[in-house]
C-alpha cells in the first residue's frame, strides 16, 4: 500500500479567509504606518514647498484658409485685380513655420527672455518676470551676451546702491544708473520703478546663450489642431511664470502675422515696380507723339480733320479701334516677356489685361508657388524634398508661361495683320483723302495706343495700392494668451494624498512581503492544518523563559499552564488511564523549542494541585535540567544505568520548591542509544509509575536522534512541543507524519513561545487582579 504524504494535510481543509484576523496582522505594527505616513507628509510638505509650480499658457489662432471662407472673404471685392488668394494652405506647412528657429530666435531677442531672473525666499526659489523685477539691466554688447552663460546675483543696499555678486562669488558695490565693467562687456543696472521696496532683497541673473534658450523653448512649445477638420491651432507652453510664457506665445503671433504679410506684400511690391517701370517708359513715348502731332500740325498748317473725309473715317472707326486694341496687346505681352526673361526669380505682374485666361491663370499659379517656397525656405533648406518640388513647379510654369506669351504674340500679331488689310481696303476708298490727313492720322492712332496704355497702367498702379493696403495676416487670434490659475503638477491635497497612500502602502508592501517570505510557524492554526493531533494549549511568549510557576504566581504564563493541567486530565481520562501513575513524555522537533521549560512548569502547575510528582530529564546529549532548577544535582540517569548497583530512590533528589522530585540527566554519556535500551529505563518508569501520580519524561529531540523513539513505548501520553516563530513550517511533516503512523502513544500537540497576535486573544489572568488584560490599541479609551 503507498504511503500517503504528510504535506497534503495542508491541502485536506481549506476554511475561508478571515479578514479580520489578516487585518489585525497589520495593524499590530501600526507603529510602523504611522511612522511611515508622517515622513511621507513631511516630504510632501517639502516637494510642495520647495518645488516650482507650472502653469500651462495657451492661445488659440484661426489659420487663413481661401478654401473654406475664411479670412480672404474679407477681401471678395478685390478678387477682380487677381493679386489676392490662393489654394488651400498646408496646415502643417504653418504648425513647422510656427516651430521654427527663426521665429522664436526674433522672439527671444524681441522680449529679452535670455536673461531671467530669480528670487529665493526661506530656499523656495520663484522665478520673476517683467514688472515683478525691481530693475532692469542695459546690456552695451548684446552680440556677446548671446553666446554667454553666466550667473550672477543683485543685492540691493538701498534706492540708489546695489552690490553686484559675480559668479566666483567676489562682491563689488555700485550705484544705480552707473556702467558696471564685466566680463561679458558694459551694463547699466536701472530701477523700474521709482521707490524701491526691495531694500536687502538678492535677486539671482542667469543669462544663458541664445541658441539654448531658443531651443528650448522651441522643445517646449506644444502646437496642434483643436479639432480633426479645423483651421484652429492651439499653441501652448508651461513654465514657472504665467506671464512671461503669455508675453513669448504673443510674440510668436504677432511675429508669425507679420513675416506671412511681409510675404504677401512681395507680389505687390513687385508688380508696384513693374508698373513704375513701364509708367517711365510710356511716358517718354507719349510725350515724343504728342511733340509729333504738334510738329505735324504746325508744318502742314492743319488745323482739323477734312469734311469730306468724316464718312470714310467713321466707318473705318471700328477697324482703327480693333488695331489699337491689338498693338496694345502686343506691347505688353512683349513687356512681359521681356521681364520675364530678365527676373526669373521674381512674381510675374499678375492681371495685366492680357486676353487669354489661361495666361493669366498660370501667372497667379506662378506668384503662389514663389511665395509658398519663400515661406517654407525660412524653416527649411534647399535640399527639402517640399522646396525641390517647388522649384521644379516654378521652373515649369515659367516656361509654359513664355511660351503661352509668344503663341499669344503670334497670334495678335495674325489678327494685327488681317485688320491692317481691310484697313487698306477702306483706305482705297479714301483715296481722295489729302496725303496731309492720312498722315496726321498714323500720328494720332500711336498717340492713341501709347495714351490707353498708360491709362491702363495707372488704374492698375491705384489697384496695386488698395491691395497693399488691405492685406491680412495668415493667423487671426481666437482666444489670447492666457494661463491655469491653478499649477498644473501635483500641488496641495494631491500631493498630501499620494504621501498618504505611499505612507500605508509602503509599509504595508515590506509587512505583506515579510510575511510572504516568513516560512516559521505562529499560530495553532498552522499546526492544525498539517498536523491532525489534538491540541493540548498555547504557552504564551514570555521574557523571561527560566522562569518557573510558583504557587500565588497569577500572571498569564501560570494560567496557560494551568488550563494544560485541565487538559491533560481530560487527555487521560479520554485514553483510558484511570489507575496508577501518568507518564507523559514531552518531546520536539528541533532543540530550543522549549521541552525543559514545558517539563519544568508542567511538573510545578501539578504539584500545586497536591499531585505527587517526578521529574525526569531523559534528554542525556544536551541536559539543561538543572539551569532550570538553579540548584546544583547529584547522581542521574546516566549513573543509574550504568551502575547496577544503583537502585531509583538513590538517583532521586526532591526540589523543595517546587515540591516535586526531580531525576535529571546526569553526566554526558558517549553511548546515550545504548544506555537507554538496556533496560533499566523502562525499571525507572515501572517506579514512578507505582510511587507517584505523574511522571514528567523530558525526551531529545525526534528529528535529531532516536532516544525518544526507543523510549516512547512506556508513554501514556506524549505532549509534541512546537515553538512559534522558530520552527520551520516544513517540518511539520515530522510529528504530522508520526501521528499518522502512531509512532508517538495518545499524541497531543502544545505551541509554545506564542505571540499576542498570532493567538486567539485569551486573556490569562482575567479577573485575578494581578495580570495586565493587554487591549488592542484601537480598542483602547
Amino acid at each position: 500500500m503507498q504511503q500517503e504524504n504528510p504535506l497534503n494535510y495542508i491541502f485536506q481543509e481549506e476554511e475561508p479567509i478571515n479578514i479580520r484576523e489578516q487585518l489585525e496582522k497589520y495593524l499590530f505594527h501600526w507603529k510602523w504606518f504611522v511612522f511611515t505616513v508622517i515622513v511621507a507628509l513631511g516630504i510632501a510638505y517639502a516637494y510642495s514647498y520647495y518645488t516650482p509650480s507650472q502653469y500651462r499658457v495657451a492661445t488659440t489662432i484661426l489659420i487663413d484658409d481661401d478654401s473654406n471662407g475664411g479670412l480672404s472673404s474679407e477681401l471678395s471685392a478685390f478678387e477682380d485685380l487677381g493679386l489676392i488668394g490662393g489654394g488651400k494652405k498646408s496646415i502643417d506647412n504653418e504648425i513647422g513655420i510656427l516651430k521654427s528657429y527663426t521665429l522664436m530666435e526674433r522672439v527671444v531677442k524681441e522680449l529679452g527672455v535670455y536673461t531671467t531672473f530669480y528670487k529665493e525666499d526661506r530656499g523656495r526659489i520663484t522665478e520673476l518676470y517683467d514688472t515683478e523685477v525691481p530693475f532692469k539691466i542695459t546690456f552695451f554688447s548684446k552680440e556677446k551676451v548671446y553666446d554667454l552663460n553666466t550667473t550672477f546675483k543683485i543685492h540691493v543696499l538701498s534706492a540708489s546702491k546695489f552690490e553686484l555678486i559675480s559668479e566666483d562669488e567676489s562682491v563689488k558695490k555700485h550705484v544705480f544708473g552707473e556702467s558696471v565693467s564685466t566680463v561679458f562687456g558694459k551694463i547699466t543696472i536701472t530701477p523700474t520703478k521709482t521707490e524701491i521696496k526691495n531694500i536687502n532683497e538678492t535677486i539671482t541673473v542667469r543669462i544663458s546663450a541664445l541658441k539654448n534658450v531658443v531651443e528650448g523653448l522651441r522643445g517646449a512649445l506644444q502646437v496642434g489642431l483643436m479639432f480633426e477638420k479645423s483651421s484652429l491651432l492651439e499653441l501652448s507652453l508651461i513654465s514657472q511664470n504665467k506671464e512671461k510664457s503669455t508675453a513669448i506665445l504673443d510674440g510668436l503671433v504677432r511675429q508669425y502675422n507679420e513675416d506671412a504679410v511681409a510675404g504677401k506684400n512681395l507680389i505687390g511690391n513687385n508688380t508696384r515696380t513693374f508698373i513704375d517701370e513701364r509708367l517711365a517708359v510710356i511716358e517718354k513715348d507719349l510725350s515724343a507723339v504728342d511733340k509729333g502731332v504738334e510738329d505735324f500740325k504746325s508744318n502742314n498748317r492743319l488745323t482739323g480733320i477734312p469734311a469730306e473725309a468724316a464718312i470714310v473715317l467713321e466707318n473705318n472707326a471700328e477697324l482703327e479701334k480693333k488695331i489699337v486694341d491689338l498693338n496694345t496687346q502686343i506691347r505688353l505681352t512683349d513687356y512681359v516677356m521681356s521681364y520675364i526673361t530678365e527676373n526669373k526669380e521674381n512674381l510675374i505682374p499678375a492681371n495685366l489685361g492680357l486676353n487669354d485666361g489661361n495666361l493669366d491663370g498660370n501667372s497667379i499659379q506662378y506668384n503662389e508657388l514663389i511665395l509658398e517656397r519663400n515661406r517654407i525656405l525660412k524653416g527649411s533648406s534647399l535640399k527639402n524634398p517640399v522646396i525641390v518640388n517647388l522649384n521644379s513647379q516654378i521652373a515649369q510654369l515659367r516656361g509654359s508661361i513664355y511660351q503661352s506669351l509668344v503663341n499669344l504674340k503670334s497670334s495678335l500679331s495674325i489678327s494685327l495683320i488681317d485688320a491692317e488689310k481691310a484697313e487698306s481696303k477702306v483706305g482705297y476708298r479714301m483715296s481722295s483723302v489729302p496725303k496731309q490727313d492720312r498722315e496726321f492720322r498714323d500720328i494720332e492712332r500711336q498717340q492713341q495706343i501709347i495714351e490707353t496704355l498708360y491709362l491702363y497702367l495707372l488704374q492698375k498702379r491705384e489697384e496695386n495700392a488698395i491691395s497693399l493696403a488691405v492685406t491680412v495676416p495668415n493667423a487671426k487670434v481666437i482666444d489670447t494668451a492666457r494661463g491655469s490659475d491653478s499649477p498644473i503638477n501635483a500641488k496641495g491635497k494631491v500631493v498630501y494624498l499620494i504621501a498618504i497612500s505611499l505612507g500605508l502602502a509602503i509599509p504595508f508592501a515590506i509587512i505583506y512581503v515579510l510575511f510572504l517570505l516568513d516560512n516559521k510557524v505562529h499560530n495553532t492554526k498552522e499546526v492544525e492544518s498539517i498536523v491532525k493531533a489534538p491540541l493540548m494549549g498555547e504557552i504564551p511568549k514570555t521574557k523571561d523563559t527560566s522562569k518557573v510557576i510558583q504557587k500565588d504566581d497569577r500572571s498569564g504564563l501560570s494560567e496557560s499552564f494551568r488550563m494544560i493541567r485541565t487538559n491533560l486530565d481530560f487527555m487521560l481520562s479520554g485514553a483510558g488511564i484511570k489507575e496508577g501513575g501518568k507518564t507523559i513524555f514531552i518531546t520536539s522537533t528541533l532543540p530550543s523549542e522549549g521541552k525543559t521549560f514545558i517539563s519544568v512548569n508542567l511538573s510545578a502547575v501539578l504539584a500545586l494541585s497536591n499531585k505527587k510528582v517526578l521529574l525526569i530529564g531523559a534528554d542525556i546529549r544536551k541536559p539543561r535540567l538543572e539551569e532550570y532548577l538553579g540548584i546544583k544535582l547529584g547522581k542521574g540517569i546516566t549513573h543509574y544505568l550504568t551502575d547496577n548497583s544503583l537502585k531509583v530512590p538513590d538517583v532521586i533528589e526532591h526540589v523543595e520548591a517546587l515540591n516535586i522530585d526531580v531525576l535529571h540527566s546526569g553526566v554526558i554519556a558517549p553511548n546515550p542509544s545504548e544506555l537507554l535500551s538496556n533496560g533499566r529505563f523502562e525499571d525507572l518508569l515501572a517506579y514512578g509509575k507505582e510511587h507517584y501520580d505523574f511522571v514528567i519524561v523530558d525526551t531529545a529531540p525526534v528529528k535529531l536522534v532516536t532516544d525518544t523513539m526507543l523510549l516512547g513505548r512506556g508513554a501514556d501520553l506524549f505532549i509534541y512541543t512546537i515553538r512559534a516563530n522558530y520552527l520551520d513550517k516544513r517540518l511539520l511533516e515530522i510529528p504530522a507524519k508520526l501521528y499518522k503512523d502512531k509512532r508517538l502513544p495518545n499524541m497531543t500537540v502544545l505551541l509554545n513561545d506564542v505571540e499576542a497576535e498570532y493567538g486567539y486573544g485569551y486573556s490569562y489572568g482575567y479577573g485575578y487582579g494581578e495580570a495586565e488584560v493587554k487591549k488592542s490599541w484601537w480598542k483602547r479609551g
